[in-house]
């Protein structure tokens, strides 16, 4: 069973953020709002595009995450050995290439030889990429001493990465419902709606096709006349 997840109640300053997504794997310490600094990302693929690259390779539709996760309810976790990318190397980053490499190799000899389970594939895969999410989230946690991580984005969805990151960890876990963790224009509003009630009014909008984490700081409130 998943356990109590906290998901009305808003997190306190500060926290660990897991982004996990189909585009992003990043550690993240959010001192307040506008304050963040980047602890560790991915150095190549996000675990959510190894999640449908995965579904893909065994047949499965897209977007491949819940597939994926669905089938392995009927497979072995410990059927492969797959890699742990970076798991007990220093610093916090990410690396899921060379899993997507380990399963494409197996599932191929597995193939050839008419032994292909996919689901145990599946629940062997899934098993690696929470085990390397929560592993590194709780290491960053600790050595910031944060005592709350909070898991957003796609993947955020996923049972197993909510069961263990809960059970592993001392402190509180926090998570989107799950209809909002793949609700971008949810995520993106409350942000905007956050900034807003921080500055207030800053007399001008612009947008911004790319912004870099250390420079969202919330912006001075518009002088008035």
């Amino acid at each position: 069973l998943v356990p109590p997840m906290l998901e009305e109640q808003p997190p306190e300053f500060p926290f660990l953020s897991l982004l996990v997504s189909a585009g992003h794997t990043m550690l993240i310490a959010v001192e307040e709002l506008g304050n963040y600094r980047l602890l560790g990302t991915t150095l190549d693929d996000a675990d959510g595009e190894a999640f449908d690259k995965t579904a893909k390779l065994l047949g499965l539709g897209y977007p491949g995450g819940p597939a994926l996760a669905a089938l392995a309810e009927g497979g072995d976790e410990a059927a492969f050995a797959f890699p742990r990318p970076m798991l007990n190397k220093p610093g916090f980053d990410f690396s899921f290439s060379g899993l997507k490499t380990a399963v494409m190799l197996e599932v191929r000899k597995a193939e050839a030889a008419g032994t292909l389970n996919r689901a145990d594939v599946a629940a062997s895969f899934q098993r690696a990429v929470v085990d390397t999410l929560v592993g590194r989230a709780i290491k960053a946690a600790k050595a910031e001493r944060l005592e709350r991580i909070v898991v957003a984005g796609g993947v955020g969805a996923n049972k197993l990465l909510r069961q263990d990151i809960a059970a592993r960890f001392d402190g509180s876990v926090f998570y989107p419902r799950l209809e909002f963790c793949t609700d971008n224009g949810a995520m993106i509003a409350v942000a905007g709606a956050l900034r807003m009630s921080e500055a207030e009014m800053t007399g001008e909008i612009r947008a911004t096709a790319r912004w870099s984490l250390a420079s969202l700081g919330v912006p001075a409130a518009a002088p008035t006349n």
